[in-house]
């Protein structure tokens, strides 16, 4: 609805594709009756689901030369981030370069969702990167808002754009085989948005987890900023600890950093139980807050 807003209050919308949803097994096993997916029948339902936003988008009043599609592999997004760091956050800036957005819409830093949580760090790194003066907010899929419901912005509540929006996410026919019930659910509620607490620049970070030693020895500890990503064992990060809490120092680097907490296992749960961590006078849930 807010697209939709902005387009008939005479503005311009641009969206930015980081996957295709191919790995997206269950409902392509469901719809295309197979058992095993290789790599091309994955690449094929990702094109599918790419021609799904397309064409929802178009219900919205977005033609198909306004979606930005990098094509990346779905759950891959952190990875993208850790390992081609400098390239991924290229890669957004030269869409935020090339439409100049006024207004940015993220997912939400603990959406519990991989992607979501790691979209949201590369967008604000790119962002900082871009020297971009853009407003931003931010929208959670899987978990709870940071704010307390009565502070989330709801923009708008006309039931024509609401309806319009149920056509639009019908168009994701993939989606609607398993998931029709949860989904059309969602599309039917009032959209809310969140605003981002400003990402530390400099000091350290008082980190929201406090795993016991056994999970320790599995865990990694990530911190990305706008010099890179840098990801140490546990017992090998520069942690410190003060009472019952762990203290990661940050490097002297411009713009936001963020810090998150992985066992780097293949498991058939696919949400963060850690996620990462930014910013907050008033911690709730994942986020963490400046020292000092």
């Amino acid at each position: 609805m807010l697209i939709q807003r902005t387009l008939a209050a005479g503005g311009r919308a641009d969206v930015l594709l980081l996957t295709d949803g191919d790995d997206n097994p269950w409902p392509q096993r469901w719809l295309e009756r197979r058992l095993v997916i290789g790599a091309e029948a994955r690449a094929r339902w990702g094109r599918r689901r790419r021609g799904e936003v397309t064409a929802a988008l178009a219900r919205l009043g977005v033609g198909a030369d306004h979606l930005h599609a990098l094509g990346w592999h779905d759950m891959e997004v952190t990875t993208q981030l850790r390992q081609h760091h400098a390239e991924a956050v290229a890669s957004v800036r030269r869409v935020l370069d090339r439409v100049r957005p006024t207004l940015v819409v993220i997912p939400d830093l603990g959406d519990a969702h991989p992607d979501h949580g790691s979209a949201h760090v590369l967008a604000r790194l790119a962002l900082a990167a871009a020297g971009s003066m853009a407003d931003v907010l931010t929208y959670m899929v899987h978990g709870t808002e940071r704010s307390a419901p009565e502070d989330l912005l709801v923009p708008d509540l006309d039931p024509e754009r609401q309806a319009t929006k149920v056509c639009a996410v019908l168009e994701h026919a993939t989606q609607m085989a398993l998931s029709r019930k949860r989904l059309l659910r969602v599309a039917s509620r009032p959209e809310r948005f969140d605003r981002p607490a400003p990402a530390p620049v400099t000091g350290a970070l008082r980190l929201p987890w406090r795993p016991g030693p056994l999970v320790r020895a599995r865990l990694r500890v990530v911190l990305a900023d706008g010099n890179g990503v840098l990801v140490w064992p546990w017992r090998k990060a520069p942690l410190e600890r003060v009472g019952g809490e762990w203290i990661l120092p940050l490097r002297d680097v411009p713009g936001p950093a963020f810090a998150k907490l992985t066992a780097d296992l293949s498991t058939p749960w696919i949400y963060d139980h850690y996620g990462w961590a930014g910013q907050d006078p008033e911690p709730v849930g994942l986020v963490a807050r400046p020292v000092g």
